[in-house]
């Protein structure tokens, strides 16, 4: 295991992070338009619709992200397979997910269930990041080295602005 320390880089104007600070950053954002979803939903207003394309969009470049590139990495840098439960257990959340979006998206808004359906989503999501913040996040961070996790965090970046773009949603990753 390699301890972390800071190291003067060369960089392009683009601020680089490492994997574990993108995911966080993700985490908190899509929380954060989970709760206004809800909000929107509960409230009937016009606005939960276009709240849940733009979640929809983060949600599946996210998701993306972790399991073509974040997740691999994670599974090879485990010392025992005692910890793959973790890899495991959040391959099958974003299943479950996957599997309650588009019925979200089938409830019409102003449909009695919307509002409990995007609360649901919400508990959902909010369940698999605080996991992964409490137990993959930090376990990672002690198996893969700092540099290592630049490079993820970069490759990630760069993945996840063509799955928005690909998406059509014209918005760059942060």
């Amino acid at each position: 295991m390699q301890k972390r320390k800071s190291t003067p880089r060369s960089r392009s104007t683009r601020t680089s992070m490492d994997a574990i600070s993108l995911l966080k950053n993700d985490h908190k954002e899509v929380k954060g338009l989970l709760k206004e979803l809800v909000s929107a939903a509960e409230e009937g207003g016009s606005e939960a619709e276009e709240l849940l394309q733009q979640i929809e969009s983060e949600i599946k470049a996210h998701t993306t992200i972790e399991e073509e590139i974040f997740y691999p990495a994670f599974k090879d840098a485990l010392e025992s397979e005692e910890d793959e439960h973790i890899y495991f257990e959040a391959l099958e959340e974003h299943h479950v997910v996957d599997m309650v979006m588009p019925e979200i998206k089938d409830t019409g808004t102003s449909a009695e269930e919307f509002a409990a359906k995007c609360k649901v989503l919400k508990d959902l999501i909010e369940h698999h990041a605080e996991e992964e913040e409490e137990q993959m996040l930090p376990k990672a961070q002690k198996l893969i080295d700092k540099d290592e996790l630049l490079m993820l965090g970069e490759r990630m970046m760069e993945r996840k602005q063509e799955i928005l773009g690909e998406i059509g949603t014209g918005r760059k990753a942060a």
